[in-house]
């Protein structure tokens, strides 16, 4: 009997996972098309085909909503990251590496960057920024320190902001930047 209920509440948290995961694709898609103004509750269950209540059932609310938007967009990239760099030794190339993943993975998701950054008004998601970055900042000071700079978090931290000023000319232009990105790397040459 045990066994069953335990079989029968996996397939439930599994269906659950998987409910959670469609809101969230179904949002990341949506926010290419309506921005922030536009993704309202209402939209994200149209678009994912369930209810309301499913909707507050894995979310608390909108701006917890967004939240999660805004992990699943900076997970992919993290994902990206680490993918591209794979072994590469800490320094110079690892970072121009990681900025070329990062502002390229913003240029295929603009609209998502964009809600992103719009969204940012909201206590909750500009903790939810600063966290990242601070985490950006500890996987990046690996190579400042190993290109010998004498205050290597600072430099790190630095070079994020400039890496996620570089990303928001791109979104104003609707493209790659040369010019920006040569001088994002030359921050760090």
């Amino acid at each position: 009997m045990t066994e069953v209920h335990e079989l029968t509440g996996n397939k439930r948290t599994a269906a659950a996972a998987r409910t959670r995961q469609k809101l969230i694709e179904t949002g990341l898609e949506l926010a290419e098309q309506l921005g922030l103004e536009g993704l309202s509750v209402n939209a994200v269950v149209a678009g994912a085909g369930v209810s309301k209540g499913t909707f507050f059932h894995h979310f608390p609310d909108r701006t917890g909503y967004l939240v999660a938007l805004h992990r699943r967009f900076h997970d992919a990239l993290a994902d990206e990251f680490f993918s591209a760099v794979g072994d590469m030794a800490p320094g110079q190339q690892r970072l121009a590496v990681a900025a070329r993943t990062y502002l390229d993975g913003c240029l295929r998701y603009r609209g998502v960057k964009a809600l992103l950054l719009e969204a940012r008004g909201h206590r909750s998601i500009a903790d939810e920024v600063l966290e990242r970055n601070r985490r950006n900042v500890e996987t990046v000071a690996a190579d400042f320190e190993a290109m010998g700079r004498r205050h290597p978090r600072q430099s790190a931290r630095l070079w994020v902001a400039a890496t996620a000023e570089c990303a928001l000319m791109e979104l104003e232009l609707g493209r790659a930047d040369p010019e920006a990105r040569e001088a994002l790397d030359a921050l760090v040459g």
